[in-house]
């Protein structure tokens, strides 16, 4: 009966493991009574940071920045500074994390921006207005993920254990049922988290879901000219076509851009 042992050993660690992720999975959905009560719509970048977190605002201001021909995101991947004067504090930040030469791989552009000042004070706003989940709740989510992971595998480690200190029996049989018990509660543990506590590992709260859900996804399409009085034509209609690709990154990041030249941009590096 010395399996039992290690059945009390894996049913332990699943419970446990079990309980703690449900802990936190509730702990960041809680929120500040009055959350986004009377919020207005979202700007661009409150929109990124809720999509995305501090890497997709980073997104947003290089491809916004491109857009206006202030930088030049290349296909291979290189990012460099046409004009150096930054219109706001997240510009200069980019200018800065390019550095003194005026061009840079992308990948650690991004890094730094995603811990650039303008970003955490974005980020602490959100948090501050019940908008973003607090990234210590989120934190424990993903530790509590680990620890289920990690307890379904002892589980596994325990359960191949006893059955080979059991002898060749029926009970053998017996003794495997019992330890997919608590094999299948980690499972399915993971399973619910994946569906019902992922949103709060990514990083909007559910009044900040709620706000997001209001905004439409837009169809990009390729700016076209536009035609004034008499049929002359004027300016390129690129402010409207350049608004919805940005909502577009915004709200689902670098890999719904419908510019093969800028997806291969994000992609030469960053791997998506």
């Amino acid at each position: 009966m010395l399996w039992l042992l290690f059945l009390l050993v894996a049913c332990a660690a699943a419970v446990a493991s079990c309980a703690r992720l449900c802990a936190a999975a509730v702990a960041a959905a809680q929120e500040p009574e009055g959350a986004g009560a009377g919020r207005g719509a979202l700007s661009l970048y409150e929109t990124a940071f809720l999509s995305g977190g501090p890497q997709r605002v980073g997104d947003l201001a290089l491809v916004t920045m491109d857009r206006q021909r202030r930088l030049l995101l290349a296909h291979t991947g290189w990012v460099t500074v046409v004009d150096p004067d930054g219109q706001d504090e997240l510009e200069r930040s980019v200018i800065a994390a390019i550095g003194p030469h005026g061009q840079s791989p992308v990948p650690p552009v991004r890094a730094a921006l995603a811990g650039a000042a303008p970003v955490r004070a974005l980020a602490d706003r959100l948090v501050a207005a019940g908008l973003a989940v607090p990234a210590a709740a989120r934190t424990n989510v993903a530790a509590a993920v680990r620890q289920v992971r990690a307890a379904a595998g002892l589980v596994l480690l325990m359960g191949a254990a006893a059955l080979l200190i059991m002898e060749p029996e029926p009970g053998r049989e017996k003794a495997a049922a019992w330890f997919a018990l608590p094999l299948l509660l980690t499972l399915g543990c993971l399973a619910i988290a994946r569906v019902e506590a992922h949103p709060y590992t990514r990083w909007a709260s559910p009044a900040g879901q709620k706000l997001l859900g209001r905004i439409e996804t837009p169809r990009p399409r390729p700016a076209r000219p536009a035609y004034g009085r008499g049929g002359r034509v004027g300016a390129y209609g690129r402010e409207g076509a350049d608004a919805e690709l940005l909502t577009l990154l915004a709200l689902h990041g670098a890999s719904a851009l419908p510019d093969p030249a800028l997806r291969a941009a994000f992609k030469a590096h960053w791997g998506h």
